[in-house]
């Protein structure tokens, strides 16, 4: 059993007899303090609304029809699960964006087993991808699936971390400008060589692949050079698709990220596509989105949010949640405060600024009226 402590003190307590409610009372030897022990059920209503949100029951499926159960839990939906610091290193991370709405997206960072950050943005840029691994230990891999500005941020936040482009990401960029089925000779080939790129498994395979693709910019380069006027005048490629997906594999060819998977100095086994967080993570919360679909788009965000944090490495306990994670009162309070001094330090004057008391006065002794 559960030792009850006084408030007081924190000595612990024996029972004293029960109230006329019914209830028990507890009795401080230290302090002589008698008390009733509340139950706090808050904890308790934190896990019934993880259990719903983690769980595929809808809220009429809950007791009192829903209405109960939106009582109990609308005070959740204020709080923001925010990511801890991760200090321990990984040797291999996967990142990824996943958008909730058109000006919604979340980034998100795990490795073998658990979420090590997230980050909410309006889109993909080097600046959101910076936030999110400052606050992560530098890994030795990260894969990628080519997120915009993600390189950039790399280089700048984990300059020692090697990237691997996820092959698979790589294959279906070629894929939606050829289509599954090509209507040129040309588009077959290409095709039939990015599919190939899921089939490397060997440093002799990986400069053979390579080889193809420069073997087929040359084959048809006639081909490539023809051009064409669109209805507008202006001059363009007529097979501008095709050379946007040769591009694409060059481009992945001169970063060197395609086949860092195959590289015999690394110290760790690195896989070749980003699968961990596709279908580890990605997969899970379009499920539970899903589930509960028709949420407003924060309550989406924070959804995903308190699923990214039950599945970090460390995660708190209930009660430890709703001391010190944020609310919605307290960041706005934030803003406010940082509002009121920056508007406070306008309206200080500086110097060039204010008018000195000798500008109005005793001005005729200070200069010489010469006109």
């Amino acid at each position: 059993m559960k030792l009850v402590r006084c408030p007081n003190c924190g000595f612990v307590c024996k029972r004293n007899g029960k109230t006329n409610a019914g209830s028990q009372r507890w009795y401080c030897n230290q302090c002589s303090y008698s008390f009733t022990n509340k139950v706090n059920k808050t904890n308790n209503n934190l896990q019934i609304f993880l259990d719903w949100l983690f769980g595929k029951h809808t809220q009429l499926d809950m007791a009192g029809d829903g209405r109960s159960f939106r009582r109990k839990t609308s005070q959740f939906w204020e709080l923001w699960p925010l990511p801890p610091k991760v200090e321990s290193s990984s040797s291999v991370v996967f990142v990824d964006g996943i958008y909730l709405a058109r000006n919604a997206c979340i980034l998100i960072c795990c490795n073998e087993t658990h979420v090590l950050g997230w980050y909410v943005c309006r889109y993909e840029h080097s600046k959101a991808w910076e936030a999110l691994l400052r606050r992560i230990s530098s890994p030795i891999v990260v894969i990628s699936d080519g997120g915009t500005g993600f390189q950039k941020a790399l280089k700048k936040v984990w300059p020692k971390a090697k990237l691997q482009r996820c092959l698979f990401h790589a294959f279906q960029q070629v894929k939606r400008y050829t289509t599954i089925r090509p209507k040129t000779i040309a588009g077959c080939e290409l095709y039939g060589i990015a599919r190939d790129l899921l089939t490397i498994h060997t440093q002799d395979h990986a400069i053979k692949w390579v080889q193809n693709v420069m073997s087929w910019k040359v084959r048809h380069r006639v081909f490539l050079s023809e051009i064409t006027v669109d209805e507008n005048g202006t001059i363009r490629p007529k097979h501008e698709r095709l050379i946007k997906a040769e591009n694409s594999l060059v481009k992945l060819i001169n970063k060197r990220c395609l086949f860092t998977y195959l590289d015999a100095s690394l110290t760790c086994a690195c896989p070749a596509t980003n699968n961990r967080i596709e279908g580890g993570v990605n997969a899970q919360l379009r499920t539970m989105l899903r589930n509960h679909r028709g949420m407003s788009i924060e309550r989406r965000i924070k959804a995903v949010f308190w699923w990214c944090y039950m599945h970090s490495p460390n995660p708190l306990s209930n009660a430890e949640i709703l001391k010190v994670m944020p609310t919605n009162k307290s960041i706005s309070d934030i803003y406010h405060t940082i509002h009121e001094q920056s508007r406070l330090e306008a309206s200080i004057p500086t110097w060039g600024d204010a008018i000195v008391w000798s500008d109005l006065h005793n001005y005729d002794r200070l200069f010489t009226n010469l006109w």
